[in-house]
């Protein structure tokens, strides 16, 4: 114990060092860095990694694996603020608003070039074609998400019952997303802090393999910049600037247009998930599917499958698949706009009141990470969470199958609970094989998600031709 003592402090009083890298050399890496952010956050950290400490060697792989535990805390899509985080580490305040934005920006001006495609020619047969192959891949990835993320939490049968508690709350009694996650965390937290094993399993994204740079072998060295050292009075300034530019629009949407109209919907309810977006965005799909289409009707069922695989396809977090919800959602409800007007503003809005809740969390808190460093309490809510996520996401991906598989489902009210039941005569036979094909992909023959994507679109486009 003495000894990390002393080592914090040693390296607290370290010299800083230039390391060299100027902000317009890193608006480029960050730029290429955005440009190859696919295949969700687990490629997009990996990504990450081989840019900035293997190739670039900016930060050491502790430094790396440090700043990932701590955005995996935190609401919101982890590659993004470990993009912001690196860049707020090497240039201060504008290095990490370069290295977030640059994060974001590609995979916004992609989906909403799609979206505009989308509202005007959605009915044109290769637009069809297109997003039908979409769907079916996406239905395969979502189910590797299961695997992928349930192998990786469900270490013991207390964490098996959490992710079976949360299906449960979900699917049958159709709990909010953000009550689920509140009890999740909870008992992971008390969990945590009995020290017991059941709790010290959970989640992490492999940085990489092969050797390791060590932190003072890095560009920026094992010293804490001095603008990283935690001070209160910036902290606050920073939060009182960032919290403004989020509440700000959202009250004025409020006074101006009233609490029942559109923007001020959207608003509202991407702010809420700003703040519950714990364990990735297939985890919160589910909740935003359920509230997009079932209680504001801004979407079609299969018009969210086709919205996420804009999502998959473009750079960028997965949860910019909200955009295209807002667009669509106010494109059908433009009130005094023009429908493609209104849906601009409503797909800015909606990037708006995601993200900048995520530079918020960074600026506000990273200064005070290491206080987070090894605390068994919110190791176990994390281990929690994660377990009730993959509930939620089995839910999810259930939900995709009823609306990609079967042209009818009934909703079938039993005692007050809610079943979306399929009509097994309604089942749609191209979907099911496009389906199958891309989970052999995935799963047997190890295809990457893209190439998956890309060869169901051509195949769905191939199949709409022919069937004219």
């Amino acid at each position: 114990m003495t000894d990390t003592v002393s080592n914090r402090a040693i390296s607290a009083t370290v010299p800083e060092h230039d390391h060299g890298v100027s902000f317009g050399e890193a608006f480029k890496v960050w730029l290429r860095v955005s440009a190859l952010s696919f295949g969700g956050p687990a490629g997009q950290i990996a990504v990450m990694h081989r840019i900035i400490v293997d190739e670039k060697k900016w930060i050491g792989e502790h430094r790396f694996l440090h700043a990932l535990n701590y955005c995996m805390l935190l609401p919101g899509p982890e590659a993004q603020q470990l993009a912001i985080y690196i860049g707020w580490l090497m240039h201060r305040t504008r290095g990490g608003l370069m290295a977030g934005i640059l994060f974001v920006l590609p995979g916004f001006l992609s989906i909403m070039a799609l979206s505009y495609i989308y509202a005007a020619f959605g009915n044109v047969t290769v637009v069809e074609g297109l997003f039908f192959g979409l769907k079916a891949a996406v239905l395969a990835v979502v189910v590797q998400a299961v695997f992928r993320i349930g192998g990786r939490a469900l270490k013991n049968n207390l964490m098996i019952g959490i992710a079976a508690s949360a299906f449960i709350a979900i699917f049958i009694f159709q709990a909010p997303f953000p009550l689920i996650i509140l009890v999740a965390g909870i008992i992971g937290f008390f969990g945590g802090r009995t020290g017991s094993p059941l709790f010290k399993v959970g989640g992490g994204h492999k940085a990489g393999s092969g050797p390791i740079l060590r932190d003072e072998d890095s560009l920026l060295g094992e010293a804490t910049p001095a603008h990283a050292r935690p001070n209160v009075a910036w902290s606050l300034k920073i939060s009182a600037v960032l919290s403004a530019l989020w509440i700000i629009p959202v009250l004025a949407l409020w006074i101006c247009l009233g609490p029942d109209n559109v923007f001020t919907h959207i608003a509202t309810f991407f702010s809420k998930m700003a703040v519950v977006t714990f364990g990735g965005a297939y985890a919160v799909l589910s909740y935003v599917a359920q509230q997009a289409v079932g209680h504001y009707g801004w979407l079609k069922p299969g018009e969210m499958l086709d919205g996420l695989g804009m999502a998959e396809t473009t750079p960028g977090p997965l949860i910019q698949v909200v955009q295209f919800v807002g667009f669509m959602g106010a494109y059908r409800d433009p009130g005094s706009l023009s429908p493609m007007t209104a849906a601009t503003f409503a797909a800015i809005l909606t990037t708006w009141v995601t993200y900048i809740p995520c530079f918020l969390w960074i600026f506000l808190g990273a200064p005070f990470i290491e206080k987070l460093r090894g605390n068994a309490a919110l190791a176990g809510a994390l281990s929690a969470i994660t377990a009730a996520v993959v509930g939620v996401i089995l839910n999810l991906a259930i939900w995709f199958a009823l609306h990609t598989l079967f042209g009818q489902v009934w909703s079938w009210n039993v005692g007050g609970l809610k079943f979306d039941i399929p009509v097994l005569t309604s089942i749609v036979l191209p979907s099911l094989a496009l389906s199958v094909a891309a989970g052999l992909a995935i799963f047997r023959f190890k295809a990457s998600v893209i190439t998956t994507l890309l060869v169901c679109a051509a195949l769905g486009i191939a199949w709409k031709l022919a069937v004219g």
